[in-house]
């Protein structure tokens, strides 16, 4: 287990993502992602999701295997998403997990990081911001010292 904090940067290997500031937020269940534009097209028979995450963005990112599902949203509404699997870098562990794509826009963090990529793999700490991932073992032997 690593530590982190209610803040932490994280990546998104598989997209050329780096060093995205995420909240840390263990009452939200899922993880999700600010996206400019989210669209459908069909592509010889087969649909293909198209964002893109800021607006000057030339190109936009491509998914054929992608999923929709309700989310409730920060105001306890719900509404319908689209979702990707997709690896996560954060607190130095590479994890595969599914992220909703939604406009962040009025939200301070352009990624949420909730319970479910968080459970059995970190600790959190919100007093902390940007640990990285701590080792507690390195936490627990300096505090033993």
């Amino acid at each position: 287990m690593r530590l982190i904090g209610r803040r932490e940067f994280v990546d998104f290997p598989r997209l050329g993502i780096k060093h995205v500031e995420a909240k840390i937020d263990t009452g939200a269940y899922t993880a999700s992602f600010h996206c400019e534009t989210i669209m459908v097209h069909k592509e010889k028979g087969e649909s293909v999701l198209y964002f893109t995450i800021n607006p000057s963005q030339k190109e936009p990112y491509a998914f054929k295997e992608f999923s929709q599902k309700k989310v409730k949203n920060s105001f306890g509404e719900m509404e319908e998403r689209y979702v990707i699997k997709t690896i996560i870098a954060l607190g130095g562990k590479k994890i595969w997990s599914t992220i909703s794509l939604t406009n962040r826009d009025n939200m301070r963090y352009p990624v949420l990081i909730g319970r479910r990529l968080l459970k059995g793999k970190f600790l959190i700490d919100a007093n902390q911001i940007h640990t990285n991932g701590l080792k507690l073992k390195s936490i627990i032997t300096k505090k033993n010292k």
